[in-house]
């Protein structure tokens, strides 16, 4: 008889907890007649022996699956400092409104006249958003942040088009996120990287020399990668637009601006919104996104078809746009992720907002103060994240891959690191708004002692992490041969 590993914290694979003619379910006989497989499909797609599956009762699969889910990190289990990903909590209420039958059930070819429900949750939808981003227009179709990106830079192709000449380049800084560069490739532009300054901002006499006519817009996060704000926006706005060329904000950041500034007010033409970021939709595990894009008034005929349209007291999807850059999605978008975002921003109104980004930045600086003077900030303090060494720790022989490993047996998955390149051994860390005092504290305690051990016992930070189901694993050879192969235990 096979016996299970009693290690601690080691679960068996469902696959070990099969046992031959164990059923989760019990489904009687066919009262009807029931047509052989063999008369429904051709024999080549038949199975010669019934699939190796394995045999369990129902509740252990429920146990399994609640015992693997107490073993992941995730934001209702515990702290999550994913730096320039905005890992929050996402309030149940959001949850419940996205299940409402009349939601989750709808189908998408409703038509317009059974759907106005949804139709104006989209529309008020988009009126917000334009209102926080201080934009003219907007789309909901993109399915992420990278397709918001990608939506927005079509826009610079087809609005320079319109006018003659589509250009040829797009100018981002070093410490671009890297969706950045890849998008703006996908869009059959020349990436040209402009160095930061020794602030970590965008370098103006770099910009300049780099703006010409060839150039089709300038892609630059406000807060930016490292978490500063770009202080000379205005300017940079002005240089842009006398080259003739588009500014794209990625709305990666804007967990630190919404309900403080604007950034139709700061000059920008093109904002995309992370909805699974800043306004708490699930995110992560590959989960459905959304991203949003506004647009100034000049780059309104662009948007993709079909946009929502309020008639007197309907609703409606307009398809009339001639110039359009066409359909980015299959249907409208991700629609219960816009339904979860609705209500959030609902939840919290106008003041909310506000203080949410607050609060962000406040648990930002609070969180900053506390780690600083053992892992130092190159480029200072960021406003809702900052981006930290771990250099010091290299004269124990230790990474910044070791720290991350470690902190997993605190209980706290890893912040971002090695990341942006410019700062070495980078950690880029993020609270958000929605930790209290005393998890940030958690937080910075588990820090600072890794910080203690590097000096006292090295080898136990170099081997971490001690407490996981798994010991460290080879994420190079993970990521270069994917083995994802079972293998059926033999039947006792």
């Amino acid at each position: 008889m096979a016996s299970f590993p009693l290690r601690e914290n080691v679960t068996p694979l469902i696959f070990q907890k099969s046992r031959p003619g164990r059923r989760g379910t019990s489904v009687p006989t066919p009262d009807v007649p029931v047509k052989p497989l063999e008369s429904l499909l051709p024999s080549s797609a038949l199975r010669t022996r019934p699939p190796r599956l394995p045999e369990v009762p129902e509740h252990e699969v429920v146990r399994h699956y609640t015992e693997l889910s107490l073993k992941n990190h995730h934001v209702d289990r515990g702290f999550y400092p994913l730096g320039s990903c905005t890992m929050k909590y996402n309030p149940k209420v959001n949850e419940v409104v996205a299940r409402f039958p009349g939601f989750a059930g709808l189908h998408p070819l409703t038509p317009h006249a059974a759907a106005q429900g949804a139709l104006r949750l989209l529309w008020e939808l988009g009126e917000i958003l334009k209102t926080i981003s201080g934009m003219d227009a907007i789309t909901l179709q993109p399915a992420a942040g990278a397709q918001g990106e990608l939506t927005g830079v079509l826009l610079m192709r087809a609005y320079h088009t319109a006018r003659g000449n589509p250009r040829k380049r797009i100018l981002i800084p070093d410490s671009a996120h890297g969706t950045n560069p890849a998008t703006v490739a996908m869009a059959s532009y020349e990436v040209v990287a402009i160095p930061s300054n020794g602030e970590g901002r965008m370098d103006l006499g770099n910009l300049e020399a780099a703006l010409n006519e060839d150039v089709a817009g300038v892609m630059l996060t406000n807060p930016n990668t490292l978490g500063k704000f770009e202080s000379e926006i205005e300017t940079i706005a002005r240089l842009v637009h006398e080259a003739g060329a588009l500014l794209y904000m990625d709305g990666a950041n804007l967990n630190a601006l919404m309900g403080i500034t604007r950034p139709g007010d700061l000059g920008y033409d093109i904002v995309h919104f992370n909805l699974h970021k800043t306004f708490s939709t699930p995110h992560g595990g590959g989960g459905p996104g959304a991203g949003p894009v506004a647009v100034k008034k000049a780059l309104e005929p662009f948007l993709p078809v079909p946009l929502v349209v309020q008639n007197g007291d309907t609703y409606a999807f307009e398809w009339d746009l001639p110039r359009s850059i066409g359909k980015l999605h299959g249907f409208w978008g991700n629609f219960g992720m816009h339904v979860r975002a609705y209500t959030y921003i609902r939840m919290l109104g106008r003041d909310g907002i506000r203080a949410t980004a607050e609060a962000a930045v406040l648990n930002n600086a609070y969180m900053s103060a506390r780690l600083e003077r053992v892992y130092p900030l190159p480029y200072g303090r960021g406003m809702h994240e900052s981006v930290f060494s771990g250099t010091p720790l290299k004269k124990h022989g230790l990474r910044t891959l070791d720290i991350a490993k470690r902190l997993l047996d605190f209980g706290v998955h890893a912040p971002t690191i090695y990341f942006p390149l410019i700062v070495s051994e980078a950690i880029m860390a993020e609270p958000t708004e929605t930790e209290t005092r005393e998890e940030l504290d958690r937080f910075c305690d588990a820090m600072l002692a890794i910080a203690k051990e590097a000096e006292n016992d090295p080898e136990r930070v170099k081997t971490a992490p001690h407490t996981t189901p798994v010991r460290r694993l080879d994420e190079a050879r993970a990521s270069r041969e994917p083995d994802v192969r079972w293998q059926f235990p033999e039947e006792p």
